[in-house]
């Protein structure tokens, strides 16, 4: 396994979303870690975004999870993995195979995927495997096996460039998915005539480059797409070629369709009503989509994580079958997965109603399959628990142990409470990860040290199919170990046999080798000719993507379905009727605003790998709630408040955003915050359990709550180059800046913040600047030492964050007199007017930006980016130098 040799690069993976970019990374003199993009790889060619770019900086020993731990104490690995087995194995003898699970991750390479599933299910004998790809894609997964008769995704990356009409579906693929958004740009800026539609309730970045947006009600696309499959039949747009020779279903799904949106042609006021979109923005859609032969539709999260997510997926599917637009360069349905490797797990059976190897329990040959692959007398016979059953059965005590491995569910999970309460009481909870103090882990018995990135080596397979390897780059942390190691002495100390791999390579070639087995062509999932590579092979092994036809090189099948031959037992592929149902839980007097949650720019699920690197962290450096300003006139809320949101199922805290990007009735909280580094901006307690009925999959995107403002006597911004006590606060965020940590603090008790602050620096010795205004409750403090700051504060009744953003970076100045008068007079000075961060990969500041659009009259963002740098690393930042040159820009032309 080869690992960094100073000015080598090494070709990797990114470990952050579908995309799958190619990474190559070196060590520095300074035993750094060096990254820049693969531009060989075909999934980014070379591009990064500011997550991807910011990678050597998260590769630090701070926070590591260094060796196994049993209730708090240090042990050995033989006794961990004793008493882990142990565990299972009484649990198994004492109450069946169904009293145990696994919750696993999208973050898990493929070859750890495939032996937690095969330990469960072929050896255990449970189908109680799930992951946390629940939350992100298993309604894609259904919606795709009920219309293809397997869990296919038809398109490659390449269609972005051949589409004439480009759908974004509930993604704000600007910010989740910036490299695949800057394919978009540069593919329309190549041929101005290519359109872009986006369907999403808010006005993201990502309708930077909209020809149009759909600002639709939550939960309401089934009658956007049911209404297109009307428009379709009515105008005479559907592909009765295709229709007959490669699907069935057509009567009952169009018959669906018109119980919906008009029995007798379209009934636009009807449906303008429910969707809340006009009916000239409908019939644009409408007319574009059925004139247009090259449509792709990318879709994501605001579609899958609804109640009715599978029927929307169907309802996006059923469109693209009736006109034949699937499979053909330019055109198909393009689910986009959330995580690293989604796709791997879904390729090994991760979810708990999949087997191994795209096969299924309902098929008697399937389980036939595995049990003679496997060599095995104990394969699950029935589907599993899915996550939220998964977690309700712990709080029941139906599981007796679980087993969490590189995942937070106590953050992630909807009801995110009762998964905490029922994690402290379930009798065993082992917890695999490589970060130290998370929620999740706060809950364990058992820690096991996991490698994390630039230690694992691996294969992972992104949104188009395409398998990449992730490489070791470094040596392990203290005692981390591979997952798929750790899974394999637990599971030969249980005493059984099959896991006696010695690499990565191992496993892999197992794994390729099922992929084929008793394959001819009946399953879509097949890499067999990488079953017999050598372990010098798999360490050279190339992006591929499946299904191979040679290996190590491009040749395999791109597209699918464009001839038909589906996966369903006619090979046709089926159109499926849906019917339009809103939200399981609706608005009320008591909870009247429809909470939509979802990422951020530049932070990565619960931020522990992400909330490392300073350079992400200023954004959006707290908990926030985005609110119309219509509502918050209503609610009595301003601009920089901290709110109080409720909803049946718990509360949270966060700082209003006044936004006229949201449509009144609804709220926006991002998802990333924990209880390690906020008081309560945790967003998953407030989050409706509400799943799919097929799926299994949450209703993350509409939680009906409540929302008023959370009144304090004071606030404050605080750095520090040591973590504080925040036990006196009743609100803190806590972010890491370099050399340190910024806090935002506030307090309903008068004077608490100031009095906290001079016990806290107290004990120290050095030079103290302090200014104080008592009459406006204003403390503005430094303590240096050395010459260095070691703590600083503002503190006030209100505190102007954006005023205030040079404070974040005293920690890395010297204490010199631009320092010292900054503390004195609360005014940025010199070096420290930069303002807070727009573009996170060149980090550069608001301040910095409007001055330059100010004194060199910038009349675009291309003069942005040319004067500042802001903008020339990933480039999602660009829509926001957009805003800037509007609000700036304008002002300055009319003045001349």
């Amino acid at each position: 396994m080869p690992l960094f040799s100073e000015s080598s690069w090494i070709k990797t993976t990114c470990p952050y979303c579908g995309v799958g970019c190619g990474v190559e990374a070196r060590v520095t003199t300074s035993n750094s870690i060096e990254v820049r993009g693969d531009q060989s790889h075909p999934a980014n060619y070379g591009r990064l975004c500011s997550k991807g770019i910011a990678l050597g900086d998260t590769v630090i020993n701070t926070g590591r999870l260094l060796e196994p731990m049993i209730q708090q104490q240090a042990v050995s690995w033989n006794q961990a993995l004793d008493k882990v087995a142990q565990g299972f194995s009484e649990s198994i003898q004492n109450y069946g195979p169904d009293s145990v699970a696994f919750y696993v991750s999208g973050q898990l390479l493929t070859e750890d995927y495939y032996v937690a599933n095969k330990l469960m299910k072929g050896y255990i004998g449970s189908g109680n495997i799930d992951t946390n790809s629940r939350l992100c894609m298993s309604s894609s997964v259904a919606g795709h096996k009920r219309a293809f008769g397997s869990d296919t995704v038809p398109n490659c990356y390449e269609d972005f460039e051949q589409a004439d009409l480009i759908l974004l579906v509930g993604s704000n693929l600007a910010w989740c998915h910036p490299v695949l958004y800057q394919r978009i740009k540069a593919a329309k800026a190549a041929r101005p005539n290519l359109k872009v539609v986006v369907v999403d309730p808010r006005l993201t970045d990502s309708c930077d480059e909209a020809d149009l947006h759909l600002a639709i009600q939550p939960g309401t696309d089934v009658l956007l797409f049911n209404g297109l499959l009307n428009y379709l039949a009515e105008h005479k747009h559907l592909n009765q070629t295709y229709i007959e020779a490669h699907t069935q279903g057509l009567s009952d799904a169009l018959a669906s369709a018109r119980a919906d949106t008009g029995e007798k042609g379209l009934n636009y006021p009807h449906l303008s009503r429910l969707t809340g979109l006009p009916i000239a923005t409908l019939d644009s859609f409408y007319q574009w989509f059925a004139e247009t032969e090259k449509v792709l539709s990318i879709y994501s999260q605001g579609v899958n994580q609804s109640s009715a997510g599978v029927d929307k997926v169907n309802s996006i599917l059923n469109c693209h079958l009736a006109t034949g637009r699937i499979g053909r360069k330019g055109c198909g349905p393009f689910s986009i997965t959330g995580q690293p490797n989604a796709m791997g797990g879904r390729e090994v059976g991760g979810l708990a109603n999949m087997l191994a190897a795209h096969m299924e329990f309902d098929r008697p040959e399937h389980r036939q399959n595995l049990q003679q692959f496997w060599q095995t007398d104990h394969i699950a016979t029935r589907p599993g628990l899915k996550a939220v059953e998964l977690f309700d059965a712990v709080a029941k005590g139906k599981i007796k142990a679980l087993w969490i491995m590189a995942t937070n569910p106590v953050v992630s999970m909807p009801d995110a409470n009762r998964v905490k309460t029922a994690l402290e009481q379930c009798p065993l909870v082992v917890v695999s990860d490589c970060i130290a103090d998370t929620d999740t882990t706060r809950c364990a018995d058992i820690l096991l040290p996991a490698q994390g990135w630039a230690e694992k080596d691996g294969t992972v397979t992104n949104s188009e199919r395409r398998i990449s390897r992730q490489r070791a780059l470094i040596p392990s942390n203290g005692k981390a170990k591979a997952d798929w190691w750790i899974i394999c002495q637990v599971a030969l100390r249980m005493g059984f046999v099959g896991f006696n791999f010695s690499s990565s390579a191992d496993i892999f070639r197992e794994y390729a080798a099922l992929t084929g087995f008793r394959n001819e062509g009946k399953r879509d999932l097949d890499i067999s000719p990488l079953s017999t590579i050598s372990d010098e092979y798999y360490e050279q092994l190339l992006p591929q993507q499946w299904p191979l036809i040679v290996a190590d090189t491009d040749i395999s099948q791109k597209r699918f379905f464009s001839e038909g031959d589906f996966y369903t037992d006619n090979r046709k592929g089926n159109l499926i009727p849906v019917r339009f149902k809103p939200p399981q839980t609706q608005v009320s007097s008591s909870y009247p605003m429809v909470l939509n949650s979802g990422r951020i720019r530049d932070q990565w699920h619960t931020m522990t790998r992400t909330g490392l690197a300073p350079q992400l962290n200023g954004h959006r450096p707290e908990p926030m709630v985005s609110i119309n300003p219509q509502d918050a006139r209503c609610f009595e809320l301003s601009d920089g408040d901290i709110a109080q949101l409720n909803s049946r199922w718990g509360q949270a805290k966060a700082r209003i955003l006044i936004s006229s990007e949201m449509n009144p009735g609804q709220l926006f909280m991002p998802m990333h915050w924990t209880a390690v580094d906020s008081s309560e901006g945790k967003v998953c307690p407030l989050i409706s359990p509400d799943v799919d009925p097929i799926s299994g999959q949450p209703e993350l995107k509409f939680t009906p709550v409540s929302i008023q403002a959370w009144a304090f006597r004071s606030e404050a911004m605080v750095i520090s180059r040591t973590e504080l006590d925040t036990k006196p606060f009743d609100y803190w965020v806590r972010q890491r800046i370099q050399q340190g940590f910024l806090y935002y603090l506030a307090s309903s008790q008068e004077g608490l913040l100031v009095t906290q602050m001079k016990v806290m620096t107290g004990q120290h010795q050095g030079v103290r600047l302090q200014y104080e205004n008592i009459s406006e409750e204003l403390n503005r403090y430094a303590l240096i030492i050395n010459k260095e700051i070691h703590h600083a504060w503002v503190v006030a009744p209100r505190v102007n964050q954006d005023k205030y953003a040079w404070l974040s970076t005293l920690l890395t100045e010297e204490a010199n007199r631009d320092t010292q008068q900054a503390i004195l007079s609360g005014e940025a000075c010199g070096s420290l007017q930069a303002g807070k961060t727009v573009c996170a990969c060149k980090q550069v500041g608001e301040s910095s930006i409007v001055n330059c659009i100010r004194e060199q009259s910038c009349s675009s963002t291309e003069e942005i980016s040319l004067h500042t740098q802001a903008g020339t690393g990933c480039g999602s930042c660009i829509p926001e130098l957009g805003r800037l040159l509007r609000e700036y820009g304008s002002s300055i032309r009319l003045v001349s």
